[in-house]
């Protein structure tokens, strides 16, 4: 006992550093110290580690040096080794007591070492393989039991926590670090004004990302697009931007000659060339005369259009190889920097367009007025000349009266002849009736003597307007003004491609909902106002719940609809003057001014949450999703933009942590737990090794015959100074930590012992109910552990009945079945409780090794409401799968006669009795066996 109570004290103290310290090295440190004092015959410690050679390293042992070399010196060669080559494939500990008879591990170790026996075991967690540790002997067989493989097990388990509990973290500050690089990518860039500023910010995130600075873009000419020239080259490039621009005007290269540009514009995906020298693909002259070694191309894509490509390449002789996440990440910064680039593009594209036509516009007119001049006696030479001129063309009087309109003209202004238009005033286009105001005529004609393209609306026969690009210019004879001449074009559209741009670069493209850019606008516009006027406004970030399970499962364009329903709804949700926007993937927000209070704010959540417990209708199927949401409050938490929707999206953070439909509002703790919730962690800590954890035991009845067949077996924790607290509260803390898994074998021992215990005094009880919990049966070594106290106990496995939740069995479905196939075929009985509340498939329920179901007491509580039809189904199941049924949380004779009418006799709950001490249960119902 005292051994036991030393383990469970070192695996809570390794526990508690595991939660505690960010220094993965002295945790593994810890593990050899405890493996060793454990396994005092074991003469050797080793944990190594994978690198990214595929190579195993040490990394942290007892003693740390070996042979006179450092422990992390040793490298295991899995050629050599086939102990740890077996091991690395099967995740299975292998125990070898003579090396003598065994020619798996390494000849060389054994011979150098004198090993005698070894031990070598994977640090694995969830099929993933995180290590390997070594335990061997220096002449002297360690001759190890059953059990002490079992405990050094345990110990290693831990280790597979703590490296599992590194590498999430290193995660998740790489997910944090990366979203913080893209929303300062899209803020930097939302704000350039041109393409050198733009591409300078590209290049300094693409920098931060790939950690290289030998980065250059190349993009299509505005003009002759099938031509693509170098733009531009990043500032601390090794190389210079002159010399760039030199050596790629001696090399002429192109789209149409570079196979590596053509591949990347072709598939639009990145290609990662480590060493061009052995693909075929790149030209090799080229990459000779850059110096280049290595490359990875990026196409430069925005509204399905290639704008041109970004090269990033590597000059020194080392390979350089970037992750999946690395090239993502690159390209998501790209991808931003595209739709900027393509606005800044297009109005360049337009100018230099403009300027031709206004040149070419400008000649013709100098050749107009000529011609005007001659009217008078115009050939019909010149009128055919006149009439085919692309341009509408109409010629006014002193009076401005129409005296001619050519062809073009007449047919923009909807007239099938120009004669329909001679003789009639001016007003007819530029206001759409004669009698239009003089004004209003006026106020077009009364820069006369200037002439250049001026932007308005004429009207055509129909009177519907359309907007033209126009000049007027004099029409002058012997240097009297005769009249005038108007020249003119329809630019439609060009109105609708500059209105689609202005669109695309405010609105999201899938669901037509603001993006984040008019967002931030219009959210930096309220907090002025608010500031201003000292009002109050609200940011909410929605996240919706499982939705990559939507995407994997139907695919992106199901998805994509989903994202469409769910806007609509959204739309209808929030009040006019709010600003719904979409931030991207499954991402949405919702800026809310002239807010009084955070009711104002609840009333818009309860609403959006009411429209949630809709089903959205997909695949003809009835698709149930909820939403998690954040929310900051302006001045409350936060003064500008980012912090307003940095606070929200930390506010949504947490209510992830509850499942389905839930809001939060941003609080300064939100991202740390309650000094209080450290304390009763802290404390947790030792409720162990201080014996502060008892067992209470609720009786199960057989109501038919009222005989006290079985127990429940309860955990509870007597707090030296708060008293009883709630498993409720301790329990998640310790599913968090980890230590459910030392707290669930120490409540699995006692109540076998128990059980032994009063079948030794002669009480005759058929079973004890113990639960395991999810983190128990992701243990490696379950079936072992519970076999093992088993043995201790001296206890026959039928009398252990152990309890499974319904989605601890779909969680893991193949390692779940196996365990269980396991732990049956030991003889125990297995029970699913809490059945009915979970998301199970009926359908398999034949083909689990089960011998009870569990009616929770939610279905027993309301069955007399009228609303027993699950009840009656669960009852009806598991009697067709000759399986046994109790009922749990009867509380009432109500509810015990309505079970026992539908053939459910076994029951527990406070209509019997209250969870109770042990020797309490020997007062009340050992004394006698009849229980009412």
């Amino acid at each position: 006992m005292f051994k036991d109570q030393t383990r469970y004290s070192r695996l809570a103290n390794i526990t508690k550093m595991i939660n505690t310290k960010l220094d993965l090295h002295e945790v593994l440190e810890q593990v050899t110290i405890a493996i060793s004092e454990e396994i005092v015959q074991c003469n050797s410690v080793g944990i190594y580690l994978p690198q990214e050679d595929g190579s195993f390293r040490g990394y942290a042992g007892k003693p740390a040096y070996i042979n006179g070399l450092m422990l992390n010196m040793h490298i295991i060669d899995t050629d050599i080794d086939l102990l740890a080559k077996e091991v690395i494939e099967t995740k299975k500990t292998i125990y070898i007591p003579d090396t003598s008879k065994d020619n798996r591990p390494d000849p060389r170790a054994v011979e150098g070492f004198q090993i005698k026996s070894l031990l070598v075991l994977p640090i694995s967690f969830e099929d993933e393989l995180f290590g390997l540790v070594f335990l061997f002997d220096y002449g002297t067989p360690m001759n190890l039991t059953e059990d002490e493989i079992q405990t050094v097990e345990a110990y290693v388990n831990m280790a597979a926590v703590a490296i599992q509990n590194t590498n999430n973290l290193t995660h998740k500050e790489h997910l944090i670090k990366e979203k913080q690089l893209l929303l300062d990518t899209t803020r930097d860039l939302s704000m350039c004004s041109s393409m050198q500023e733009s591409l300078d910010k590209c290049f300094f995130y693409l920098a931060q990302a790939l950690d290289t600075y030998n980065i250059g873009v190349h993009l299509l000419d505005p003009i002759a697009e099938k031509r693509i020239k170098p733009a531009k080259l990043s500032k601390n490039s090794d190389w210079t931007e002159e010399d760039w621009i030199k050596t790629h005007n001696k090399i002429k290269i192109d789209q149409s000659n570079d196979p590596v540009m053509q591949e990347v514009f072709k598939t639009r995906k990145a290609i990662l060339i480590p060493d061009v020298f052995t693909d075929e693909r790149p030209n090799h002259d080229v990459c000779r005369n850059f110096g280049i070694k290595g490359m990875l191309m990026f196409p430069l894509i925005s509204m399905g259009e290639i704008l041109g490509q970004i090269s990033v390449v590597n000059l020194s002789e080392k390979e350089i190889l970037y992750s999946e996440t690395e090239l993502q990440l690159a390209q998501s910064i790209i991808d931003t920097t595209a739709a900027t680039l393509s606005n800044l593009l297009y109005m360049e594209k337009q100018e230099v367009i403009i300027e031709k036509r206004t040149s070419e516009i400008t000649v013709k007119n100098q050749e107009l007025e000529r011609v005007v001049a001659e009217l008078q006696q115009l050939s019909r030479e010149k009128e055919l000349i006149l009439n085919s001129a692309g341009e509408g063309i109409f010629g006014l009087d002193l009076d401005r009266n129409i005296t001619f309109c050519n062809p073009a003209g007449a047919h923009m202004l909807g007239y099938e002849t120009d004669v329909e238009l001679i003789e009639k005033s001016v007003s007819i286009i530029f206001n759409g009736s004669e009698t239009g105001r003089k004004n209003s005529v006026s106020s077009y004609l009364e820069v006369i003597s200037e002439s250049y393209f001026k932007n308005g609306e004429f009207f055509r026969k129909d009177n519907s307007g359309f907007p033209v690009e126009y000049v007027i210019s004099l029409i002058k004879e012997e240097g009297e003004i005769v009249g005038e001449v108007v020249t003119f074009k329809d630019i439609t559209q060009r109105k609708q491609m500059e209105e689609e741009i202005t669109y695309r670069a405010y609105f999201d493209s899938l669901t037509d909902l603001p993006n984040r850019v008019l967002l931030t606008d219009r959210l930096t516009q309220g907090l002025t106002r608010a500031t201003e006027n000292g009002e109050k406004l609200a940011v909410l970030y929605l996240d919706l719940d499982r939705f990559k399970y939507i995407n994997d499962s139907l695919g992106h364009s199901f998805g994509d609809r989903l994202l469409r329903d769910v806007a609509n709804r959204l739309r209808d949700c929030v009040p006019n003057t709010a600003t719904l926007s979409r931030q991207g993937g499954d991402e949405f927000a919702i800026y809310l001014p002239h807010i009084s209070s955070e009711n104002d704010v609840v009333k818009v959540v309860n609403i959006i949450i009411d429209t949630f417990s809709k089903p959205f209708n997909l695949l003809d199927n009835e698709i149930y999703i909820k939403t998690s949401i954040g929310i900051s409050l302006f001045p409350d938490n936060g003064y500008t933009t980012e912090m307003l929707i940095k606070n929200a999206d930390t506010a949504m953070y947490k209510s992830k942590e509850t499942t389905g439909n839930s809001y939060h509002f941003y609080s300064d703790g939100m991202n740390i737990r309650t000094f209080e919730n450290i304390k009763l962690e802290n404390a947790l800590y030792k409720a162990l090794e201080q014996d502060e954890l008892i067992l209470f035991y609720q009786p199960q009845i057989n109501y038919k015959t009222k005989q006290f067949e079985g127990v429940e077996a309860l955990v509870r924790w007597n707090h030296p100074e708060q008293g009883m607290i709630s498993p409720d509260k301790f329990i998640p803390i310790a599913e968090e930590t980890g230590l459910i898994v030392s707290i669930g074998e120490w409540v699995l021992t006692e109540a076998c012992k128990q059980l032994k215990s009063w079948h030794n005094q002669g009480y005759p009880l058929k079973s004890m109910s113990v639960n395991l919990s999810v983190r128990q049966f992701e243990q490696n070594n379950l079936f072992s552990i519970v076999k093992n106290v088993l043995e201790k106990a001296n206890l026959s496995p039928e009398y252990l009945h152990l309890e499974l939740t319904e989605n601890l069995i779909v969680k893991n479905t193949e390692l779940t079945l196996k365990t269980m196939k396991q732990l049956n075929g030991l003889g125990i009985n297995l029970a699913i409780d809490d059945f009915g509340t979970g998301y199970s498939s009926l359908g398999y329920l034949k083909n689990l090794p089960i011998s009870t179901l569990k009616i929770d007491k939610s279905f027993v509580q309301e069955m007399t409401k009228d609303e027993a039809a699950i009840t009656n189904t669960i009852i009806t199941l598991a009697q067709n799968l000759n399986l046994e049924v109790i009922a749990e949380g009867v509380e009432t004779r109500e509810q015990a006669e309505f079970l026992s009418a539908q053939d459910c006799y076994l029951m527990q709950g406070y209509f019997f009795s209250k969870p109770m001490a042990a020797d309490d249960i020997v007062k009340k119902y050992f004394s006698y066996n009849s229980i009412l």
